[in-house]
């Protein structure tokens, strides 16, 4: 079943509660202690991953300042995390003559890449409307099927389906969130911007892939900003040149890049909650290696609140 999301629809679940009629309470600030998430990939100079690092071989980073690493885990093997990974999928008209490609492409990926009862995923497909054709599952027939269903429209919502598909589905998911756009890059339609679709994904602790697809009928592409989602997430970028055979390669390469990640956790040095941009940096105790991550996150501000009332037209 394909159910059309809709950005005023899901502010209003998840974040501006409609108050009964009559006077609001006074405010107050919720303290809370917010540990930062960094999801990490690990190589060697010959672009080998590396994947038999401990805690004590990380050192992260803040604004130039060493954290302590509160948690770690290491992700390969079957003790990994739990996965929720969503397709992020462009219909546009501008890749409708690759659409048969990223359907093979993306059936394949999950397949290879889901663990029985334990990783799930969901489709989603972007053009002039976004839409869940698929929540997420367990069941691969079930993604498949959907996949298979999706079918080609009009303009480019990417903006607005990165942060739909963040804050509504990938948000509150437990274990590695991650997200796969197979897109041209280019946004025509969204009210979203680029800067906040980056910023809710780093809130969340989201890891984005892009995979460009071009169509070759129209030079529309901006692989620019499917690159800087990617990089300012941890995740990355790769070209596919609208070929099939270099579709399967990227979907590859992001099934090894999953299975080899580690994840550090920290509590901030800095306690201020003022919503600046703090950069991360990751340094490893091996010659010769290079780690990624993302490069920052944005601070939380204070959450002014009010005690629970009840909603609207509740009785």
């Amino acid at each position: 079943m394909r159910i059309q999301l809709s950005i005023p629809l899901i502010l209003s679940w998840i974040g501006f509660p409609l108050w009964a009629q009559g006077s609001q309470p006074e405010p107050f600030i919720r303290a809370r202690v917010d540990v930062v998430n960094v999801v990490c990939t690990v190589k060697d100079h010959n672009d080998r991953y590396v994947s038999d690092l401990t805690r004590e071989q990380f050192e992260i980073f803040e604004d130039g300042i060493r954290q302590s690493i509160d948690f770690f885990h290491n992700q390969t093997g079957e003790k990994a995390e739990p996965l929720a990974i969503v397709l992020l999928i462009d219909t546009s008209g501008s890749v409708k003559d690759k659409l048969e490609f990223e359907q093979i492409a993306a059936g394949e990926f999950l397949q290879t890449t889901l663990r029985k009862k334990k990783d799930m995923a969901a489709i989603v497909q972007f053009d002039s409307e976004i839409n869940l054709v698929q929540n997420f599952t367990y069941d691969y027939s079930k993604l498949k099927n959907a996949i298979l269903a999706i079918r080609a429209g009009g303009a480019t919502k990417l903006y607005d389906a990165i942060w739909l598909a963040v804050e509504d589905l990938l948000g509150d998911e437990i274990g590695r969130r991650v997200l796969v756009i197979l897109s041209d890059g280019a946004d025509t339609q969204s009210t979203t911007s680029e800067q906040d679709a980056i910023k809710v994904a780093q809130e969340k602790d989201v890891v984005i892939y892009g995979i460009g697809v071009k169509s070759q009928r129209l030079d529309v592409a901006d692989f620019g900003k499917l690159k800087n989602f990617a990089e300012s997430t941890g995740g990355v970028f790769f070209n596919s040149k609208a070929n099939l055979e270099r579709l399967r390669e990227a979907f590859t390469r992001i099934n090894r890049e999953i299975k080899n990640q580690y994840s550090l956790g920290y509590v901030s040095k800095n306690e201020r909650r003022d919503g600046t941009f703090r950069e991360i940096r990751v340094r490893v105790r091996k010659r010769k290696v290079t780690p990624q991550h993302r490069k920052g996150y944005f601070a939380p501000r204070y959450i002014w609140s009010s005690p629970p009332r009840s909603y609207q037209g509740s009785s």
